[in-house]
């Protein structure tokens, strides 16, 4: 029997809406893959602590590890602690450093193939007072041990303190020749646009974004050997595109260059699947480190297997349907896609309740989440329909439509 609910369209008009009846994919056991490729994995809020959720985070440790567990299970890796897991909006600094702790534990219990690497920052700090350089290298300095003594790998993250007080591309070299001298292995970098974050407006010391690019650039050739990669996330493949040509072919974890990691969520499928060009294998495709993993990873983990068997077509056929996804999710303010994906995990009953740190559950409309369900369906990403359609009609209903 089709499975039928009512959902209001752009319009603000209810309408029926019957599931397609389409198998969700399924990523073979024991699947390899030709790329590195890290989902950036959200935090599971406890729904019964007793906090003011706008002012206080409560995690629930059991469901957000069981949600590592299950990305690893498909092969792909752990970015943590990251903007996905609300870090800098809900998610403190102790608290991602407990959740790193717990996810490098979960990690080594499961075995050599779960990849994790740990988002290091500056938002210990309060940013307002903030007022040199040498107070954001310290910042840095502070997370890199902490993170360094859990045996960790790091994930360099853009800084808003350092966005904040630096005056040109001279600050960012200091800051990172700093920060890239001193770890203790090659770390990932990390160039966030500011549509993901209005505070890194200017990142690199430049708005030009070409300018800023070489900026960026001269950095890891100054470094190669202590750059595993860099992920940048403007939503703007070309840009991509260039800079990954302009990567040293030495260094990186392997001596073979330094990685681009796509965090690129309205055109990772053709970055990943790569176009070929350039001087090194690493010039002519992309690596992953996505935000939109997490909610898509059985599509990107059959995907990636059927890339590493040469079936391109395949790899498409699979991952092409889900960029339509993700681009509503990742819809302007981009800030706000953590909600879709935390939707995502509900729908596809990988956690109880729709609750998020912060109360962010409540940054995005019964319109958009209709129009997510609608579209989740189409790219066959709901996993357990008969449970999605109830947890649909459940919101619906919580917002006047029955």
């Amino acid at each position: 029997m089709a499975l039928s609910l009512k959902l209001p369209n752009a319009s603000g008009q209810v309408e029926a809406y019957t599931l397609r009846g389409t198998t969700p994919v399924k990523p073979a056991k024991g699947v390899a893959f030709n790329r590195i490729a890290y989902s950036a994995a959200h935090v599971v809020a406890d729904p019964l602590a007793a906090i003011d959720p706008w002012l206080q985070c409560a995690i629930d440790w059991d469901e957000t590890i069981a949600c590592r567990q299950r990305l690893w299970s498909l092969g792909l890796g752990v970015a943590e602690a990251m903007d996905t897991a609300q870090r800098g909006m809900g998610l403190d600094w102790p608290t991602s450093l407990e959740l790193i702790g717990r996810s490098l534990d979960a990690a080594r219990d499961f075995g050599p193939g779960a990849l994790v690497a740990s988002g290091c920052g500056t938002d210990h700090l309060v940013l307002e007072n903030v007022k040199t350089v040498d107070e954001v290298i310290a910042g840095y300095e502070e997370q890199m041990a902490a993170i360094e003594k859990l045996g960790g790998k790091l994930i360099v993250m853009a800084s808003r303190a350092l966005a904040r007080v630096a005056k040109g591309p001279a600050d960012y070299e200091r800051v990172y020749d700093r920060v890239l001298s001193q770890a203790k292995k090659p770390v990932v970098l990390h160039w966030l646009g500011d549509m993901f974050d209005p505070a890194l407006k200017g990142y690199w010391g430049n708005n030009d974004p070409d300018k800023a690019m070489d900026t960026a650039l001269a950095v890891i050739a100054a470094h190669p050997d202590k750059v595993d990669g860099i992920k940048i996330s403007l939503l703007d493949k070309d840009k991509e595109i260039a800079m990954r040509r302009r990567l040293p072919t030495v260094g990186g974890l392997d001596g073979r260059g330094v990685r681009m990691y796509t965090g690129d969520d309205f055109n990772y499928a053709e970055l990943i699947a790569g176009d070929g060009f350039g001087s090194g294998i690493r010039h002519g495709q992309s690596d992953a480190l996505l935000g939109i993993f997490d909610a898509i990873a059985p599509a990107a983990s059959a995907a990636l297997g059927e890339l590493a068997q040469g079936n391109v077509q395949k790899f498409h056929d699979i991952l092409s349907p889900t960029v339509p996804l993700s681009r509503h999710i990742f819809a302007a303010p981009t800030r706000f896609y953590k909600t879709g994906v935390v939707f995502m995990a509900w729908l596809n009953g990988h956690q109880k309740h729709f609750t998020m740190v912060g109360g962010q559950q409540s940054t995005r409309s019964l319109p958009h989440f209709a129009e997510l369900f609608r579209l989740a369906d189409a790219a066959n990403l709901l996993e357990q329909p008969e449970l999605a359609v109830r947890r649909m009609k459940t919101l619906a209903a919580l917002h006047g439509v029955e």
